[in-house]
């Protein structure tokens, strides 16, 4: 009898649906989103029962996260966003895609809120804030109010950068259960009922398995170019390349790797917010120390360049959270090893073209024949 029971159980377990779990931890930008979209999608396509999104992260974009909000809104699939493991948080655009998922779970130890929107560029007028604030505590209450949740709390979230945590957003009515791991969430899951686009389905993920959703090698790969520190570094290594090979035509190598670096380069700036007269001034800092092989300025086209490179390095990214900086720690020693590398290549170059021939008919001239 215990036997027939346990392969009666087997066979039901072998027939449940599975729970997709996908991990996003850092930044929301571009990548992240493709990520969520293509896993709404994956689980879709494979009949999972529910998609788990595992969140810790500071903020992010704001184009991103009405993405990732979206496919949410569409998916056919339950979406259940997890903020996850104790110590994570989910602030600024991680509230939002918290609120606007079907199920909203925290483990203990994780915090929720500060979603105050970040100008881009900085500190904007007191009436373009106004608005951009105003937009952004709209559109969060409108997801509060869609998935039945505290919307007097999502617009303090966004007006007062309010925060909270899992076991008071769940009295709060903020999110809907708190798990200290994925098995007690699984657990706690069962037999819940969702609204997933006007019909109900249960949940019956109580010993189900979880396909566990991997980023793809691409994607990682272009999501660490994507970081602006990685973005500025390749700019930078593809200025030197190309530099080398105008000074040493054939040489090849450092020619193509430049190219590659810009090439590189330049698709992470397709998906960061790029203040193109920061650009600017990083080409003109380099212009200028060429220039000073040129010109006797007496250092002058060096410090100019200096100048530029540092100015336009602070601007290159438009936006004012820390995590889409490019690190001053990265700017200041960029600056001065280009200045020096720039320097010593010119100079050497420029110590070449003196020197005395030594082939040909130039490096004869001057020398003792014997008849």
């Amino acid at each position: 009898m215990a036997l027939i029971l346990l392969s009666l159980l087997s066979v039901i377990a072998a027939q449940q649906a599975p729970v997709d779990l996908a991990v996003v931890d850092g930044a929301i930008g571009p990548m992240s989103a493709r990520f969520i979209e293509e896993a709404i999608a994956g689980s879709e396509r494979d009949g999972a029962q529910l998609l788990i999104i595992e969140l810790d992260t500071p903020g992010g974009l704001d184009v991103a996260m009405r993405d990732i909000i979206k496919k949410i809104f569409e998916s056919d699939v339950p979406v259940c966003v997890y903020v996850s493991p104790p110590g994570a948080r989910a602030a600024s655009a991680g509230v939002f895609i918290t609120m606007a998922a079907h199920v909203a779970a925290m483990a203990p130890g994780t915090n929720l809120g500060a979603a105050h929107p970040v100008m881009i560029g900085g500190e904007a007028d007191e009436e373009l804030a106004k608005k951009i604030t105003n937009d952004a505590a709209a559109y969060i209450k409108g997801i509060a109010e869609k998935r039945g949740r505290n919307s007097e709390w999502a617009d303090a979230s966004v007006r007062e950068s309010a925060s909270i945590t899992g076991e008071d957003a769940v009295r709060q009515n903020v999110v809907d259960l708190v798990a200290s791991s994925l098995d007690e969430l699984l657990r706690l899951l069962d037999g819940r009922e969702v609204d997933v686009d006007g019909r109900t389905v249960v949940l019956k993920t109580a010993g189900a398995p979880v396909n566990r959703i991997e980023m793809g090698f691409r994607d990682r790969l272009l999501s660490r170019i994507s970081d602006p520190n990685v973005a500025y570094i390749l700019m930078l290594l593809g200025i030197f390349g190309l530099f080398f090979e105008l000074q040493s035509p054939g040489t090849i190598l450092p020619g193509v790797v430049g190219v590659i670096c810009l090439v590189l380069a330049f698709f992470a700036f397709q998906t960061l917010p790029i203040n193109y007269a920061g650009l600017i001034l990083i080409v003109f800092g380099v212009i200028l120390f060429v220039l000073e092989s040129q010109i006797t300025s007496y250092g002058l086209l060096t410090v100019g360049g200096v100048i530029s490179m540092l100015l336009g390095s602070f601007m290159l990214v438009r936006v004012t959270p820390p995590v889409w900086k490019i690190s001053w720690k990265v700017i200041i020693p960029s600056v001065v090893v280009t200045a020096l590398f720039f320097l010593f290549a010119i100079g050497m170059a420029i110590r070449a073209q003196r020197r005395k021939p030594t082939t040909g008919m130039k490096g004869i001239i001057g020398e003792i024949g014997v008849a």
